[in-house]
This record gives C-alpha cells, sequence and structure tokens, in this order.
C-alpha cells in the first residue's frame, strides 16, 4: 500500500456526517466471518467495497486478519492507518472499530485450552504459554495505538478465561479460587486499560460463553477487581444472552452505562425433553440454541434498539453474522436490511408540542406557581 493518502477527501459526504450523527449509526458488518483467500472478500477493498454494495455503511476489522490489515505496521504508521481508511472511503464505508477477540482470548488461557488455543498465536509462540501471553498482550496494545490513530472510540476484545473449566461448581470449588482467578485477570488486564485509557479508547469486552466475562455478574466481578477502570465496558450481543437464557433487555437497562458496541445477531432457543442449555455436545444444527440470519431467531430486535435509543447509545449497530443454516452472503444482504429497517432517527421534538404554551422563562415560572396555587 501506498503512503499519504487523504482520508478526509475520499469519504462521501453520507460518511462524513456519519460520524458527528447522534443516535445509533448503522447498518455496519464485521468482516471476520467473511474474509477469504479467494472472491469478494479476499482483500480489504474488495470486502468493502461488497458490503458498501450490500447497504452497509461501515465495516468492523478483525485486527488479526492480514487480508485486512497490518496490526503491528498500523501502530507504527500513520500514512498506513491513512491508507486503510482511505480504502474503505473509497468504496463507500468507515472503520467503525477494530476487533481482538482472537488475542484477548490469549490474554488468560487455562491449560486445559493450551493446545486448542495455540492455533490463534503464531508459530514462533507456540508450546510457549508465557510468549503466547507476551504476543498477545502486545497485540492489545498495538490495537489500541491503531484504534487512536484511526480516530476511533471504542475496540473489542475477549476477556480470556482462567476459570470457564470450573463453570459448573462440580467438583466443589476450594475457597477463595474464583477471587483468585478475577485477581489475576486484573493483573492481566489493568495494564492494557491503562493503554486504551491513554489512546482515548474504550476497550470493549464481549460478554460471552466460554469467557470469564460471560455475563452481568461476572462482568460486576471484573470491574470490582480493575477499580471500576472507565475504560472497562461492554459490547452487547444478545444473541449469547439468548443461549443462557440471561434476560437480554434487562441486561440493557442494567449495564447501558457501560455499553459502547452492539453486536446485531440474531439466534434462538428451542429446549427439548433431550437437549437444552448445555447442549449435549451436538453440532450446532442440532443445539437447542443455535444462532441464527437475523429476522430467523427469536430475538426482539425492536425492543433492543428503542432501550439502546433510550439510554442514549450513540455506537455502531454491527452485523455479526453467525448462522448454521443460511449462506453468508445472504445474510449480509439481508442484514443490511433488517438493520436499516430498526434504526431509529431522534425525535427532534415533543410529540405534543403541538399543545403546549410558548413562554419565556420568567412567564414559565409564574404559569407554574398559579398551576401549583402558589403566591405568585
Amino acid at each position: 500500500m501506498a503512503d499519504g493518502c487523504n482520508t478526509i477527501s475520499k469519504e462521501s459526504p453520507d460518511l462524513q456526517a456519519l460520524k458527528t450523527q447522534t443516535g445509533i449509526k448503522g447498518p455496519a458488518v464485521f468482516l471476520a466471518q467473511f474474509m477469504q483467500d479467494d472472491g469478494p472478500f479476499s482483500t480489504l477493498r474488495s470486502a468493502a467495497r461488497w458490503m458498501a454494495d450490500a447497504g452497509f455503511k461501515g465495516v468492523q476489522l478483525p485486527s488479526n486478519d492480514p487480508r485486512c490489515m497490518d496490526l503491528k505496521l498500523a501502530a507504527s504508521s500513520q500514512d498506513y492507518c491513512d491508507e486503510l481508511a482511505g480504502i474503505c472511503a473509497e468504496e463507500g464505508v468507515l472503520i467503525t472499530e477494530l476487533s481482538t477477540h482472537i488475542q484477548g482470548q490469549l490474554v488468560a488461557v487455562h491449560p486445559a485450552y493450551d493446545t486448542l488455543f495455540d492455533g490463534f498465536a503464531p508459530e514462533e509462540v507456540r508450546g510457549k504459554p508465557q510468549a503466547r501471553q507476551e504476543w498477545a498482550v502486545e497485540q492489545l496494545h498495538f490495537a489500541a495505538i491503531v484504534s487512536e490513530r484511526l480516530g476511533l472510540k471504542s475496540s473489542v476484545t475477549f476477556s480470556g478465561s482462567l476459570l470457564w473449566p470450573m463453570i459448573y461448581p462440580w467438583p466443589q470449588r476450594p475457597s477463595g479460587l474464583v477471587e483468585e482467578g478475577f485477581a489475576e485477570l486484573a493483573r492481566r488486564w489493568t495494564p492494557i486499560l491503562n493503554a486504551y485509557e491513554n489512546a482515548g479508547v474504550d476497550l470493549c469486552y464481549e460478554i460471552h460463553p466460554s469467557e470469564d466475562l460471560h455475563d452481568g455478574a461476572s462482568f460486576e466481578r471484573f470491574l470490582d477487581v480493575t477499580n471500576h477502570h472507565t475504560r472497562a465496558n461492554i459490547l452487547y450481543d444478545p444473541s449469547h444472552f439468548m443461549l443462557q437464557q440471561l434476560d437480554y433487555l434487562q441486561f440493557i437497562d442494567l449495564y447501558h452505562d457501560r455499553i459502547r458496541m452492539f453486536h446485531v445477531k440474531d439466534a434462538e432457543f428451542r429446549p427439548s425433553g433431550r437437549s437444552g442449555v448445555y447442549g449435549g455436545y451436538q453440532d450446532w444444527q442440532d443445539r437447542p440454541g443455535r444462532f441464527r440470519s437475523l429476522g430467523d431467531g427469536q430475538i426482539d430486535f425492536r425492543q433492543i434498539f428503542s432501550k439502546l435509543m433510550q439510554y442514549g447509545f450513540d455506537g455502531w449497530a454491527v452485523l455479526e453474522w453467525e448462522c448454521c443454516f443460511k449462506h453468508p452472503e445472504d445474510g449480509a444482504k439481508e442484514g443490511a436490511t433488517f438493520i436499516e429497517n430498526h434504526m431509529i432517527r431522534p425525535a427532534d421534538r415533543a410529540f405534543d408540542d403541538f399543545a403546549g404554551n410558548k413562554l419565556d422563562q420568567k412567564e414559565q415560572q409564574k404559569q407554574n406557581r398559579q398551576t401549583l396555587g402558589l403566591q405568585i
């Protein structure tokens, strides 16, 4: 890629307006599930073009995928960051956020998962848990720098998991085990959160089964051990709550002040006499809880969009496509329309303004006291 790209000049007026738009922005799409070695998703440019043609206005980039970006280079070169943003702008989309799901997972790995998660890391650190963790931490620091260079407000990651093998309390957990696990998470993540604070970027943990931060209670534990770090925030994805039968609407009521990112992903949960939340080791198509393309599941997105608007969420509505039945390209095209149809433009006046009196402040106070029967 050539250096010296003028990003702003490549953005259409509509894209420039999106940056200052109030309320929920979108539709956008996470590219991780689409990138391939050939076809329309083999490069950032071709993927951005395809997604823009499908109706998306933003793309969320998997920072570990070299087909999308070179994270280490981006951390050292503003010109390269401008080039990435310029490519997307030329094709009609903005970069919404960076993802470090893969790297964040490797910040905290229980030994039971060493072999399986080694595949997430470069060959030179495989089989070396300490080196692998150090690589992951460096990647998170790079992503903080690059997010700042790109002018992004938030970035998403996984917390990793030291305690997940003990998620079910059998055998009985030793006293203090959970507390020590979260204390270690804090030791590993606090320096990273401080780096994001220095960059002015929110680090949003995707609350997700298999992670130590998998529901509201575990997220609260993490906040407690990180001294309620201002950069420790949430990516809200209701599909993961549907599959564990958590009230995904009340979650917004409880944690809206920490929700800074939003994955729009559908799911269904259809338990039977054979299988429930745990899934019985079955493949995705046979599990009671399954991710579905937008509109094919059971999640009430009209209520979700309304609640997020109610609480002033002003981030991106990002499609994360995962479905065990539908073709991804069909899911993407349908998803763009689905999100667009759920967007809510903020009201610029009260619906009953037509019946109100227009008084200056002094006259309004006088009227209020009269109405209450008080001395004027």
